[in-house]
Parts: structure tokens; sequence; C-alpha cells
């Protein structure tokens, strides 16, 4: 019933099929301390926007090299600072 191509194989052996939930951009940020420049906190925002809204959540790294990534309330837009283009954005 479903292509060859997005099915995949679990390390038990089982098959199973790749199916898109949504699909759009994303933006992701870390905080810094204004004086220092340096990282502030040991985490990272990531946020997903869709057609049907955004989704935001935290990116911890855990002490085994994985990353949590813990849902969050979304905040609406906010304006980020690009450093390439050195200057705010809205997303």
């Amino acid at each position: 019933m479903y292509p060859k191509e997005v099915l995949t194989k679990t390390k038990r052996g089982k098959v199973e099929v790749r199916v898109l939930v949504n699909k759009g951009e994303f933006i992701r940020y870390e905080y810094i301390d204004p004086e220092t420049g340096e990282r502030t906190q040991n985490k990272t925002k990531l946020i997903l926007k869709t057609r049907e809204g955004t989704e935001e959540y935290f990116l911890i790294p855990m002490k085994d090299g994985r990353i949590l990534m813990l849902p969050t309330e979304s905040k609406g837009k906010r304006k980020i600072w690009d450093s390439k283009k050195n200057k705010p954005i809205e997303f």
C-alpha cells in the first residue's frame, strides 16, 4: 500500500511508515548575556511554525549527549537578534 521509499525498519526489525505530521518553517535561538556575549543558559529554544500555528520547545542537553525536548507554552510573535544580519527579526 505504501511506496518502498517511505518504509523504515526499527532496530528490532519491525517495518514502519514515515508519515508527515506537518511542515513549515522553524527558528532556533539561544540566550546570551548582553554585556559579555556569552551564553547565559545551557538551553536552546526551538519554534516550529506551521499552517496551523506554532509549537515551541526548550532543547536541553543531557550529560549523556542526548537532548531533552520540553514543550512550552507559545508566546506568540517576538523579535530575535540576527547576528549575521546585525539586526532584529520577527518570528
